[in-house]
Parts: C-alpha cells; structure tokens; sequence
C-alpha cells in the first residue's frame, strides 16, 4: 500500500499489473532519497555530474536523438465525442486510446523501478492547486519534475481521500517513435505518456496537465489556465502593477518574463520582477479583479541563444542546481556550451549526440553541425532566478491590471495597441498570429494563427474556449485592460526598427499607465493606440519621434489583407463558435472602410 487514499491506491495497482515493474517507489521530495537517485542515474550514465564548483548541484541528460521535442502529430485530445476536441486538436476515441496504449505499455517496465510522484500545481493548500501523480520508470522523469513542481508526500496529505486527482502515466518502453503518443483524457483526469523520454512530452505536470488538462478543468469550474508569463513592473514609490501576456514561441516570452529595465528606468528606480514565464492560471478574486498564479516551480526553458545579453536573469537562475539536456559538454572544465551563450565554443567537446564535436566545422545555416540541440533545454529553479518576485509562493496570487497579447508581424501590427472592450480583446486574442523566418522553415512570411499561443494547448474546443473567454469577461467586475504587441515591426531592408529586450519596458510603462487613465490614446480601425510622444524614448539612439510614428502606423491595406486571413482561420470552426467574435470581425471591417 503506497497511501492511505484507496482511490490512489488502486489506479497505481492497476498501472502496475499492466506494465509489470520489479518495484515501486514511493517519492517522498526528501533530498536525501533524490541524491540516491541521482547516484543511481549517474551510474548508469543516464545523467552526468557537472563541475560542482562552477555549476554546484547541476547534471547533463541526453535524450535518444529521435526525441527531441514535443511531437504535435502524436498528442491527441481523447473524448467521448470528437466535437469536443474541435478542429484543432488531434483526436481518437477514449475506448481505443486505452486499447491500443495498453498493448504498448504492457510490460514495458519489467526490469525497472516504477516512481510514484505526487506533485501539486501551484501552492500545496492554496486555493489554485490541483494535484496529480505522476508514474514513470525514469528517474530523469523524477528529478525534473522535483525542479518544475511541488513534489512530496505533503501532496497525499493535501489530497486526503478525494478520489479527484489528475492520474498520469509515463512509461519510456523502447523509446520507438513509431508508437510514441501523449494522450489526454480530459474527462477522466488522465494523461499517459509513452515511448518518449523528452522533457515535453513526459513531465506531464508541465503543458500536458498545467494546460490541456487545466483549460478543461477551467472551463467546467470558471477559471482559466493559461499559457502565459506572469510580471510585476514596481515603481520608485514601490507600488508593484502585475501584467499576463501570451505570446507564441520564438517570440521572447521568456526575456520579457525576466526583463531588466533600461538604465533610464533602473536609475529612477524601477524594477521588473518574475511571477512566472510559462503558465498562468487566472480566477476572480473577492475583490473582483482577475489573479494570476504561476502553477509551476521551475523553468524549462530554451538554451541555444539564452545569454548574458538577451536575459542575464535566465542564465543567471541556471548557474545552480539545474538539469541541462542535449547541450554541448565542455570536456575541458565539465561544463556546458550552447549555440549563442559567448563566442567561446570549446575545442575539447561532445555534441548533444554524445559524439566528439569539431567546432570549426560548425555552419550557422546548418543546424546538424550545431553542437547543442536547437531545442535543447534548461530546467531550473525558479527560486535561483534574481529577479524571481516576492509574491511567487503566495498562495492567492496577484491581481492582474493587464492582459498582453502578442505575436511576430513585419508590417500590419503596429508596436501596440489596446482594446476596446474586454470581448474586443477576445477578438485580438483568437487573431494572434506570426509571421515565419527563414530560421523557422525556409518559407518567409507565411502566417501562422496561434490563438492566444493556446492552439497547440487547448485541451477541448476551441470554440468553446473562446466562449469561455467572453463568459468569463461577464463575470470579472473589474477586469483587466487587454492590449496587442509587436516588437518585430521591420523597416523596408528587413531590419527590426524597435530595439526590443529591456526597452519594451517603454512599453509596458504606457500599457500601465493606460490602466490607471494617466494617457490618452488615439482611436483607429483596429484599438487605442499611443500618441508617439507617450512612449518613452529619451536615450534611444536609434528611435526618434518619427521612428515612434512608423511603429504605431496602422495601415488599412495590409489590414484589409489580414480579413481574408481571420475568416479562413473562423472558417475552420463549428456552430460552437461565438458569435460576439464575428461582431467583432465585423466591426473590424466596417472601420477599415470607413
């Protein structure tokens, strides 16, 4: 018997009889039991100790090569109906799901240890958290859920005897790409996992719980789960305004989530602090405003292009106790390189394939001479970063003053805009889209629709989820400000004209002091958007009055371009799909006729 909850105690002994492992282990979140572990894992190579004196308390991990990322193709929503997944998302009947993942698990932990995780997203007892247990045989599993959730036995004792926890199953088997699937079953509050040992697809606290399983859960009890960061923006006087903002990837959540002000900022006093760079959970609190809690404990986050520049903070927060996976091993100290940390590669290196790596054979446009995987990962402890904020552990979370949306635009969205409404801000939420670079695919400029960066991570219709967004506007008395940004407006050669990184403080300053009615803005076809004197630019080189004038330029035209584009994306949704979203459209083209 691993608990006292019989409803725990009987999953975990129908898991086992069907994958058939040596042993169970309970994980208690002592340290002393994950040092054993991790002895037992270097042993078998399955994670490397690194220089303890430069990286104290941190490993390498290398995954197969043929499990990298989170495989989109592979994830399936599973309900009894498959309107319920939507358009959206790939779907299989929940009775053939567990039918044809019970034959790939079948025995496929015989020779291994099964590890029982209780973890709690966000707070143990706080009004946010919802419990899971996680069973793996990985012990990598084990260790990086301990950075990413609140691991131990304090979760059983939180739950109690309620049957109501979130069941996950993960099983690395024979790591066979052919029979790899991350299946979510959000009406059994199951997730299984198998055939994958990538972070992604097999933490399963992480997008596969904290958001498909979440959203659902969300929807059903009126809250919302969110892939979103979570900042505070404290001015000299020390009043701290909290702001979410969604953006899809390659867009730099991560660097806005950890920003360090500009010195025209630093030096008055201004700070930015880190409440979450991943995911948010949001409900109403008494007061009537929306809160905002980071369910997480850690970040999993991007190496390659991660440096003292572009975020000091990130960096900074892996210098201890974090797990790299699939990045350079610098022979030479024991220590880690990635693609973009300095200009220094190591001449005595292994790859993220475990191979001796040749730096001077590396090709900037050739991704398989890279060293590090480009999607190879940190996972550390929020705790670690400087800027982590005050409120992270507070089990109610911050009340939110705005709501940020954003995406990668070359010409049609100008730097920002603000809504006019909350369900006009639904609208420039399901809108969200970017652009591709050459980086991304080879085919530049086509558009990729990501609706509030949810789309590969809504766990049911998405229809309905934006029906929940406009229901939800119903019920916050005092709702946040929702507003669009765009740091990647291009001149005509192509190059960025905002400056981005720490300077979009300068903009988060107007977003603020727009919430607070301290500036006016200037209506056009698609929001407010700022008169060009209102946003900050004392000590930018580069920007002038101009410059802001071309930024927060809306041009009807490529507007008019971008109709055709929201209807195909509407187009692709059932009679489920709000009708205040279409108002909306047509609102938006009536002003751009006007």
């Amino acid at each position: 018997m691993i608990t006292k909850n019989k409803s725990v105690n009987a999953w975990i002994d129908e898991m086992a009889a069907m994958t058939c492992p040596d042993s169970i282990v309970l994980i208690d979140g002592s340290e002393s039991q994950l040092e054993e572990l991790r002895q037992q894992a270097m042993a078998t190579g399955e994670i490397i100790k690194l220089n303890q004196e430069k990286l104290p308390g941190c490993y390498l991990h290398r995954t197969a090569v043929n499990d990298v990322a989170r495989v989109e193709g592979r994830t399936f929503i599973c309900t009894s109906k498959k309107e319920d997944a939507g358009p959206t998302n790939n779907w299989m009947d929940p009775k053939e799901c567990y039918e044809k993942l019970s034959k790939i698990y079948a025995g496929s932990m015989k020779g291994r240890t099964m590890y029982v995780i209780p973890y709690s997203m966000g707070m143990v007892g706080s009004p946010f958290a919802k419990y899971g247990i996680e069973l793996t045989d990985s012990i990598y599993v084990v260790l990086n859920m301990e950075i990413m959730t609140r691991v131990g036995t304090d979760v059983l004792e939180a739950l109690g005897d309620d049957a109501q926890f979130i069941k996950g199953l993960h099983s690395k088997a024979d790591l066979d790409d052919e029979k790899r699937y991350i299946c979510h079953f959000p009406e059994d509050n199951t997730i299984w996992s198998v055939n994958s040992g990538y972070g992604g697809n097999v933490l399963l606290g992480k997008k596969c719980f904290a958001l498909r399983i979440a959203s659902y859960l969300g929807k059903n009890e009126g809250w919302m789960a969110e892939h979103m960061l979570i900042l505070g923006l404290e001015d000299p006087d020390g009043n701290v305004k909290y702001i979410a903002a969604a953006f899809p990837s390659a867009c730099g959540k991560t660097n806005l989530a950890m920003l360090i002000p500009p010195e025209v900022y630093a030096k008055k006093g201004y700070k930015v602090w880190t409440v979450g760079d991943d995911i948010a959970w949001l409900r109403i609190g008494e007061d009537g405003r929306l809160w905002a809690v980071n369910p997480e404990n850690g970040f999993f986050g991007v190496a390659p292009g991660t440096n003292e520049n572009s975020n000091y903070n990130a960096l900074a927060t892996t210098r201890r106790d974090t797990i790299f996976t699939n990045v350079v091993h610098n022979l030479d100290d024991n220590t880690v390189w990635w693609e973009g940390l300095d200009k220094n590669p190591p001449a005595n290196a292994i790859d993220w394939k475990g191979n001796k790596w040749d730096y001077t054979k590396y090709d900037k446009k050739d991704k398989s001479t890279c060293g590090a995987h480009p999607n190879s990962r940190f996972t550390a402890c929020a705790k670690n970063c400087p800027c982590i904020s005050k409120e992270f552990n507070n089990p109610m979370g911050v009340p939110l003053s705005a709501i940020v949306f954003g995406g990668r635009r070359a010409k049609t969205a100008p730097l920002v805009y603000q809504a006019r409404s909350w369900e006009h801000g639904v609208f420039v939420g399901s809108i969200m889209a970017s652009e591709t670079t050459a980086a991304a695919t080879g085919a530049v400029g086509v558009v990729r629709r990501d609706p509030m960066a949810m789309l590969p991570f809504c766990g049911y219709n998405m229809a309905e989820y934006f029906g929940h967004w406009i229901e939800m506007g119903k019920k916050i008395p005092n709702a946040p400000k929702i507003f669009n940004v765009n740091w990647f407006r291009t001149d005509d050669e192509g190059h960025f004209i905002w400056p981005g990184f720490g300077d979009n403080m300068r903009v988060l300053k107007w977003i603020l002091d727009r919430c607070e009615d301290k500036v006016d803005a200037v209506e056009t076809a698609i929001g407010y958007v700022p008169a060009a004197e209102d946003i900050n630019i004392d000590g930018l080189e580069d920007v002038t009055l101009d410059t802001m004038k071309e930024l927060l330029s809306v041009d009807k035209a490529l507007w008019g371009e971008e109709i055709s584009g929201i209807e195909e994306f509407y187009a692709r949704f059932d009679d489920k799909f709000p009708k205040e979203l279409r108002d909306q459209l047509d609102t938006l083209k009536a002003n751009l006729a006007k």
